[in-house]
C-alpha cells in the first residue's frame, strides 16, 4: 500500500531551538532532531512562530533542510500578543487549524508538542483532540547520554489521557453539545435513550471513517441523520468531496451498476457515453446508500471490493478506478436475516457492520413528539413565509392524539411531517385551531386504516398481503398485532422458494438454540390457524 506523506506541524523553540554558531550542532534542537530519525520520514514541516523570532525560525529551516534535503519546511507566522494567555493563544492557534489545507485522505499529520511555551502545547493537544487538526501527537526528547556529534535522541506517537486535563475539557463540553443538537438538527429531543444513540453516533462520526449502518424503519430519519453526519464532518475538516445518496431500491440491472461504478462509451445499448458513477462522485466525501439491501448480487460484490480496496472496475472498462470515500448505509430490512435467506452477502455485512445503530420509530419517542412538532411548526413557517402557531386547545388535542397508542404514525416522522404541513397550510392566517387538528386526525386515522400492512412495518409495500390470503372480512377480524404477524409472515414467505427458506429467516434467532429444527413444520403449523396453504398461496403467486 502506497505510504501517505507526513506532515509535522510545530511551535518554535525560542529556547530550545536557539542557536546561530557551528555550536549548535553539538546541542539537541528538537524541531531539527524531529527530522534526523531514521525511521520517520518527514515529508513536510509546518514551522509556527511569532514575527518577532523571523531570524531564529530562519535558521531552524534552513538547517532542518541540511539534516534532511527530501523534507519541505514551510514557516507560518502566528501572532501571540501573550504567549501565555490561554485565550489568547487558544484562539490563534485555531485560526490557523480552521484555515490550513487538511487532507486526511492524502496526508498524515503529526502534531510535536515539544516546543513553545506550555500554554500552546496543551493549546495544540485540544484541537487535536477536539479533531480540529485531524492528526496525533509527537514528543521528542534529547538523548540519554550527550555526545559531540549530531544526536537525533527520541520521539514517540503518543495518545494523551484527556480526563487529566478536566478543567481544560469542559470547555469543550459546550462544543460537543453543539456537535449533538446539529445531528438532532437543533430539536431538543427528550427521550434519554434516542439522546445516548446521537452522543454515541456524534463520537464515531467524528473519530472514525469506517462504514456506519444506520437500521430503522422508514421515515425514522436515517437519510436526514446521514446528511447531518456529513456536515458534522465537514465543519471539522474530516471530508473534503461532496454528499452523494442514493436509494438503492430505485435501481436495477444495468442501471444499477452504471449508477454506482460508471460505465464506459458503447458498453451497453444507450450508454452513449462515458459516465463516471456515484462513487467516483463521492470521492472523499461521503457516500450514503440507503436501502442497501435492496442492492443485486453483482453490485454487492463490487461494493465490498471498493470498500476493502478503494477500486472497482467501470462497467464496460478494463481500467481500475479508485476512489476514497467514507460509506454511510441505511436499511429497513434484517440483514442477518437477509444473510441467511441468501439475499445479501455475509462478507458484505460483517464489513459494514462494524459501527451499526438502530433509529428508534417516532411511537417509540412519545418524549419527543413535543419538541418535534415545534420543529415541524418552524420549518412550516420558513416554508410558507408566514409565522404559524397553534392555539393551546390545538395543540393539546394533537399532542393527546399524537402520544396515545391510537396514533400508528406508520410512515414515522414523514407521516408527522406531513400532518403539521398540511395543518399549517389549511390555517388562515397561519393560526391552526381544533377543528384543522380534528381533520387531521381523522385524515391520518383514515390512511392509517388503509395500509395496515405499513403500519406492521413491511416496508411501505402497496398490497395488503393478509388481507390477499384471507380474504377482507376475515382480515378485517384480526387484531392488529395478530395481523402485523401475519404480514411479516407472508412478506417473507412470497420472496421465498420454500417453506424451510422461508422458516430459515423467520425462526433464524431461536433455531440457533435448538440442537433439532423443522422450520417448514413450525411455520407450516403456524399457517395453519389461518387456514393457509403454502401450496396454494405459491399457486396464487404469493
Amino acid at each position: 500500500m502506497t505510504r501517505k506523506p507526513t506532515v509535522v506541524l510545530g511551535m518554535l523553540g525560542p529556547t530550545l531551538d536557539t542557536g546561530k554558531t557551528p555550536e549548535r550542532w553539538s546541542r539537541w534542537r528538537p524541531s531539527v532532531a524531529l527530522c534526523q530519525h531514521e525511521d520517520l520520514l518527514v515529508d513536510r514541516f509546518e514551522l509556527l512562530h511569532q514575527r518577532s523570532f523571523d531570524a531564529l525560525a530562519g535558521t531552524v529551516m534552513k538547517d532542518v533542510r541540511h539534516v534532511s534535503p527530501e523534507t519541505l519546511v514551510r514557516g507560518h507566522v502566528v501572532e501571540l500578543d501573550d504567549p501565555w494567555d490561554f485565550e489568547a493563544v487558544y484562539g490563534a492557534l485555531h485560526d490557523f487549524a480552521r484555515a490550513y489545507p487538511f487532507a486526511p485522505d492524502r496526508e498524515d499529520y503529526l502534531v510535536h508538542i515539544t516546543t513553545g511555551t506550555h500554554v500552546a502545547q496543551i493549546c495544540l493537544f485540544l484541537l487535536t483532540e477536539s479533531r480540529y487538526i485531524p492528526g496525533r501527537l509527537i514528543q521528542t526528547s534529547p538523548p540519554k547520554r550527550h555526545r559531540e556529534e549530531l544526536a537525533a535522541g527520541s520521539f514517540a506517537i503518543i495518545d494523551l489521557d484527556l480526563s487529566k486535563y478536566d478543567r481544560l475539557a469542559s470547555r469543550f463540553q459546550k462544543e460537543q453539545r453543539e456537535g449533538l443538537s446539529f445531528l438532532k438538527s437543533g430539536i431538543d429531543t427528550r427521550n434519554a435513550a434516542y439522546n445516548r444513540l446521537i452522543e454515541r453516533i456524534e463520537h464515531v462520526a467524528v473519530a472514525s471513517r469506517a462504514p456506519i449502518l444506520l437500521m430503522g424503519p422508514t421515515g425514522a430519519g436515517k437519510s436526514q441523520l446521514a446528511r447531518r453526519i456529513y456536515d458534522l464532518k465537514k465543519g471539522r475538516r474530516q471530508v473534503s468531496g461532496d454528499f452523494v445518496d442514493l436509494n438503492c431500491a430505485t435501481i436495477r440491472g444495468d442501471g444499477a451498476m452504471s449508477a454506482l461504478f460508471g460505465h464506459t462509451k458503447g458498453s451497453f445499448t444507450g450508454a452513449l457515453k462515458d459516465r463516471p458513477g456515484l462513487l467516483r462522485k463521492a470521492h472523499e466525501g461521503v457516500l450514503f446508500l440507503d436501502e442497501i439491501g435492496e442492492l443485486g448480487a453483482d453490485e454487492q460484490a463490487m461494493l465490498l471490493r471498493a470498500i476493502e480496496e478503494k477500486a472497482f472496475l467501470p462497467v464496460g472498462s478494463d481500467r481500475e478506478v479508485r476512489s476514497e470515500f467514507q460509506l454511510l448505509a441505511g436499511t429497513n430490512r434484517d440483514l442477518s436475516a437477509e444473510v441467511a435467506a441468501g439475499r445479501f452477502r455475509e462478507d458484505l455485512l460483517a464489513r459494514i457492520n462494524l459501527w451499526t445503530f438502530r433509529l428508534p420509530g417516532l411511537r417509540d419517542r412519545p418524549e419527543d413528539i413535543a419538541p418535534n412538532l415545534e420543529y415541524e411548526l418552524e420549518a412550516s413557517s420558513r416554508l410558507l413565509g408566514v409565522r404559524v402557531a397553534m392555539s393551546r386547545d390545538a395543540r393539546e388535542r394533537f399532542l393527546a392524539f399524537a402520544t396515545s397508542r391510537e396514533a400508528a404514525w406508520t410512515g414515522n416522522f414523514r407521516d408527522f411531517n406531513a400532518a403539521v404541513t398540511r395543518m399549517a397550510t389549511l390555517a388562515p392566517g397561519g393560526r391552526i385551531g381544533v377543528d384543522l387538528v380534528e381533520e387531521e386526525i381523522e385524515r391520518l386515522r383514515a390512511a392509517w386504516r388503509r395500509a395496515p400492512a405499513a403500519a406492521a412495518g413491511d416496508g411501505g409495500a402497496a398490497e395488503d398481503l393478509v388481507a390477499a390470503a384471507l380474504g377482507e372480512r376475515r382480515a378485517a377480524a384480526l387484531d392488529l398485532f395478530e395481523r402485523a404477524q401475519l404480514a411479516e409472515v407472508l412478506r417473507v414467505m412470497k420472496g421465498a422458494r420454500s417453506l424451510s427458506e422461508a422458516g430459515r429467516v423467520l425462526f433464524a434467532a431461536s433455531r440457533a438454540k435448538k440442537k433439532s429444527v423443522n422450520d417448514a413444520d413450525r411455520l407450516r403449523k403456524y399457517l395453519a390457524r389461518f387456514d393457509i396453504d403454502w401450496g396454494a398461496l405459491r399457486m396464487d403467486g404469493g
